[in-house]
Order: C-alpha cells, then structure tokens, then sequence
C-alpha cells in the first residue's frame, strides 16, 4: 500500500519531512531569474534544484498544485514535469490540491492525479462534503494502489470557526475523521495503516495528539511547522509509539532559505539542503527516529 512505501523512506532516511514545493515570485532567487526564459521554465528550473538538493535527505515531496495552475495550461504541465523529476528521484509525492467534489466529478478528479499514468502517490482531499466526497478517491487509490490525506484539523487560524463546532458531542472534525476512516474499510498495510490519512496541524498541538490517539491506523501530513509557527515539540504527538505514522510538512522555512544568506540567491539549493538537514535533525529527536 501506499503509505507502506512512505514509511519504508522514512525508515531508511530516519527522517519524516516532506518539502512543500510552493513556487512564488517571491521565492525566486534573482540568480536563477536571469536564465530562465519564462515563469513556468523557472519554476520548473527551482523546483528540480530543490529537488536535487533535498532528495537523499527526505522521503517525500508535496508540490502545491494553486502555484503552478496560476501560470494557466503551462503551469500544469509543469506540475507534472516537477512530479515525474521528483518520482525519477525516488521521492514520494504527495499532490497538495484539497479537491472535493460527489460523484461523477469526484471520480474525474481522482482519474486525474491517481490514475496509474499520474506521477503522483498521494493527493490531498477536501472531506467536509462528507463520505461521498471521499469514497471516489479511495476507491481509484485502492484500484492503483495510491493514498489520500483527508483535511480534519487545518493549521490554518480560523480553522475552528467550522472544525471546532459541536455536533452531537463531538466536534466536526471528528466527524469528519469518522467518515474518512469508515471510507478507509479498516484495509491495513504491514504497519497497520490504512490508504486513508489526515491532515492535522502542527498549530494546534493538543488536537494532534488527540487525532493521533484516536486514530491509530490513520497516516498523518502535518502542516504548519517552520514558517506558520509550529516546532519540532508541536509535531511530537503525532507520531506512534514506534516513531511513525506521520510526515511534517515545510514549505517557505525551506525554500526560502536562501533569503537568510543574502545576496542574489545563487546558493538556494545549498540553503534549502541545509535547512532540510537541520529540520531533519529536529524532528528524528522528536520522533526518537
């Protein structure tokens, strides 16, 4: 399954990072501006550096679709250029698309980023349209042995204005983990994790532990550490007791490591690389990898 093969890297690497792939106008170093004849060439120019940089380091890539769709026909094409390059690599991919739809345009997303053909593991989903929302992506996963990441407890700050709520003594975002694991149908790979995670973030610590004890068999992707304020002690709880389960996301903390050093940014990928070995470092001390 799946996630088997996330737990496999991370196990062999000691490292549970994922590095967001957030391509912006502002992330660009000026000395890859100048040689690049177009926007969607540069991002696919920074990502491969990135990429290059980082993959003996971490397990797993997560591009975030919104960045390269903003380019228009050119920028998906250069998503999936980015996905196969990180897949030739042996990085595990995870989409970052958090679509949700019923039925007929359910299954047509999930055609697109799961089919066998898509370079992509993995893909985030929106589950607050319910079970029906999330049963079209399983069930192409499971045909082509993939995973998703269902959205339960956001790291964003207002996230609990919905996820928060009472509904009928519990809150919405355990309802919402109830119907993802339901979907799952209690299939387990040889860790004992289902092709079915969550999305918990690293921004509301107490809650990532209550997920993480409350759903055992649930992989968890943990946004929010580095740049939105989370720490290795935030993302502790969502780890097993073996030390899995879980990958910690950072997007900007290293892409735009650079900026720290100054200048034109012509040693990016030497700055995201050690921005990766040291998030590395923090998190196999959390973890005890």
């Amino acid at each position: 399954m799946s996630f088997e093969k996330l737990q496999d890297r991370i196990n062999e690497l000691r490292n549970p990072t994922v590095a967001g792939l957030d391509p912006t106008a502002a992330l660009m170093p000026p000395a890859l501006i100048r040689g690049a004849e177009d926007t969607a060439e540069l991002y696919e120019k920074y990502c491969a550096a990135i990429i290059d940089a980082v993959c003996d380091v971490v397990p797993a890539v997560k591009p975030q679709s919104a960045f390269f769709e903003t380019l228009g026909a050119r920028g998906s094409e250069t998503l999936f250029a980015v996905a196969r390059y990180a897949k030739s690599r042996g990085l595990y991919v995870i989409l970052d698309a958090k679509r949700g739809d019923i039925g007929s345009t359910a299954s047509a997303y999930a055609e697109a980023y799961l089919s066998e053909d898509a370079p992509f593991d993995c893909i985030t989903v929106n589950g607050y349209l319910g079970s029906d929302g999330i049963a079209p992506f399983f069930e192409t996963a499971r045909r082509t042995d993939k995973s998703l990441f269902v959205l339960v407890k956001t790291s964003n700050p207002s996230s609990g204005e919905v996820q928060d709520l009472d509904a009928g003594g519990a809150k919405v975002y355990r309802r919402v983990a109830d119907a993802a694991q339901l979907t799952a149908r209690g299939e387990t790979d040889k860790y004992g994790y289902t092709r079915v995670g969550f999305v918990a973030g690293a921004t509301y610590p107490a809650e990532l532990a209550e997920i993480r004890g409350a759903y055992p068999a649930a992989f968890l992707l943990v946004p929010g550490y580095g740049a939105q304020g989370g720490g290795a002690e935030s993302v502790a709880a969502a780890f097993d007791a073996r030390g899995g389960g879980a990958v910690v996301n950072s997007s900007r903390a290293i892409l735009g490591a650079w900026k720290k050093s100054g200048g034109d940014g012509a040693r990016f990928a030497e700055d995201a690389r050690r921005e990766a070995l040291a998030m590395r470092d923090a998190l196999r001390a959390a973890a005890n990898l």
